[in-house]
């Protein structure tokens, strides 16, 4: 909670909250220097973003939560100047050029932001609209694209779901088709983080004919091109501070040479940025957990009911054991993940478990925790509240369960297979 929120509250419950805010920040950031995982290096650069988030971020969040958005420029500059937004890409385009295991590293340490939106707004930035771009994309492009995104001076969205499109993104209906040197696109693209205020979108559209797999591309987009429509912000259950758009695209003309990698493979480049962005989406769920718990255990052991703390309460002490449990469940299974991903195999899988948990246990933690709260926790006076709303849509965006699912039951060899057609 900040202290504008603090400020608002009854005075009975204000020392309380202030106190709890205060205690389980001071422990979640303890568990966090505790984590074996992380090398002396990681650590550094956890506790560097930490400081930043700490002056710069959090001290805002709660305006930029009323007023819908937050200035996703300013933001990304400060981040990119201190070298956060291109922690895994070369050097020679301005990144750090460490392995994937330093943006789980940071990815956990921007979960301490005190919202969902701006974390995931980062995250497209880092781990969805640039990983393709960095592999696969020319030099022209790695300079009109992916260093401004580096350096922060360009917001990037990422430009895959479609109102008949979500998950099944062989389903996708937007065109792209040659015209000489240009496309032409065509097409809407809904639930675009980063719309209003991105300056170019990884777009995936199909550039020709043929099987659903194989006959789409990946290519940049400026978002000042003539025949990019944007409609209102999308009005959502949480991550307010987040802007979100339905994008309309008609006759936007492009040239060829902003193609990512090679025509036809964007289905395939997008399969793969799925992997970082499962990771990540997962690695950003850790903080706001644990806070929730450690939050949780202050404010029941302050609480007092019938006599006694709240947290005497058997059923109360033993639910928070058993999320705290399942919490450092995840926590090894994203590292046993990124340990594998850093080695260079194929962690489709483990990506999509680790996914599939984060969605699931965040519900439920949030839920228990806010629970616990009794009616404060229905307020929008505590993080809780918030976390409930933000964490609901781990669940759903970037591949729901379902979708997670059947891609586990695949690699276990037990989806059903369809028949073919004569």
């Amino acid at each position: 909670m900040a202290a504008a929120s603090i400020a608002r509250a009854p005075t009975f419950w204000r020392s309380i909250v202030s106190r709890t805010f205060a205690t389980a920040t001071s422990r979640c950031q303890e568990a966090q220097a505790r984590a074996e995982f992380y090398t002396n290096e990681h650590k550094e650069l956890q506790r560097s973003l930490k400081k930043l988030i700490d002056t710069e971020i959090n001290p805002h969040v709660d305006q930029w939560e009323a007023e819908r958005q937050f200035p996703a420029h300013h933001v990304f500059k400060k981040l990119g100047q201190a070298g956060f937004l291109g922690v895994t890409k070369p050097e020679e385009y301005g990144g750090l050029g460490l392995d994937y295991s330093y943006s789980v590293a940071m990815s956990e340490t921007m979960g301490t932001i005190n919202c969902g939106a701006i974390p995931m707004a980062v995250a497209v930035q880092t781990d969805m609209a640039t990983p393709a771009l960095a592999r696969f994309g020319s030099q022209y492009l790695k300079e009109e694209f992916l260093v401004p995104s580096i350096s922060g001076d360009k917001v990037s969205c990422i430009g895959v779901s479609e109102p008949g499109a979500g998950s099944d993104v062989a389903s996708i209906q937007t065109t792209a088709k040659r015209q000489g040197d240009d496309f032409i696109i065509n097409g809407q693209k809904m639930w675009i983080t980063n719309a209003w205020q991105g300056d170019w979108m990884c777009l995936l559209a199909n550039t020709s004919q043929g099987p659903a797999h194989t006959n789409k591309s990946l290519i940049c987009v400026p978002m000042d091109t003539p025949g990019i429509h944007l409609t209102k912000k999308i009005d959502k259950l949480g991550m307010l501070s987040s802007d979100t758009a339905q994008i309309f695209l008609d006759n936007v003309r492009v040239p060829a040479k902003n193609l990512v990698g090679d025509e036809g493979m964007g289905f395939t480049y997008q399969m793969l940025q799925f992997q970082e962005e499962r990771l990540a989406g997962a690695a950003l769920t850790l903080s706001p957990m644990t806070h929730c718990v450690q939050s949780t255990i202050e404010y029941t052991r302050e609480r007092k009911a019938f006599g006694q703390p709240l947290l005497n309460n058997q059923y109360i002490h033993f639910r928070l054991a058993e999320l705290e449990t399942e919490i450092e469940c995840l926590r090894a299974l994203i590292y046993r993940a990124t340990d594998m991903y850093v080695a260079g195999d194929d962690v489709t899988k483990l990506a999509s478990m680790c996914k599939l948990k984060a969605g699931r246990l965040a519900r439920e933690v949030s839920d228990s925790c806010l629970q616990f709260w009794g009616g404060m926790g229905y307020t929008n006076e505590v993080l809780i509240s918030r976390c409930f709303r933000d964490m609901r849509l781990v669940s759903i965006g970037g591949g729901a369960d379902e979708v997670m699912l059947a891609i586990i039951c695949k690699f276990m060899g037990t989806l059903p297979q369809l028949p073919k057609k004569k």
